[in-house]
């Protein structure tokens, strides 16, 4: 594994890191200016969207994810990385957590400054069905 290669990894790993912990601040940091969210049946998101998205999921419920990346790869100044998710939403207030799993396929950019920084993510996370369902 190269060096770039194991650059977005780790940010892979940080980024999951501070979605955990509803670290904006930090998550801000990690994306281009002009990032792009997709998410199934919303309209593409940008940096005020998320923004102002997570906040509000980390005030009503407690998040947990947990990503297997299943593949890195890095042409130039572009790089890839598709995952398997899980994520596990447990309200505050009580009650039941909601499970979902998906892929996500997310889009690194290389900043001037050397830095690798998100700049599209999609994902698939649907509902994961109980087994007594």
């Amino acid at each position: 594994m190269g060096p770039e290669e194991r650059a977005i990894r780790e940010l892979h790993s940080t980024w999951i890191e501070a979605v955990n912990a509803g670290d904006l601040g930090r998550l801000l940091t990690m994306m281009a200016d002009d990032v792009v969210f997709l998410s199934p049946g919303q309209a593409p998101a940008g940096r005020d969207g998320f923004a102002t998205v997570l906040p509000a999921a980390h005030q009503r419920a407690r998040i947990r994810c947990v990503s297997e990346l299943e593949e890195v790869a890095v042409v130039g100044e572009v790089a890839y990385a598709r995952s398997r998710d899980s994520l596990s939403v447990t309200p505050r207030a009580g009650g039941d957590a909601m499970r979902l799993a998906g892929d996500r396929l997310t889009v690194y950019r290389k900043h001037p400054d050397g830095r690798w920084l998100l700049a599209r993510d999609a994902h698939t996370l649907t509902p994961v069905q109980s087994p007594s369902s």
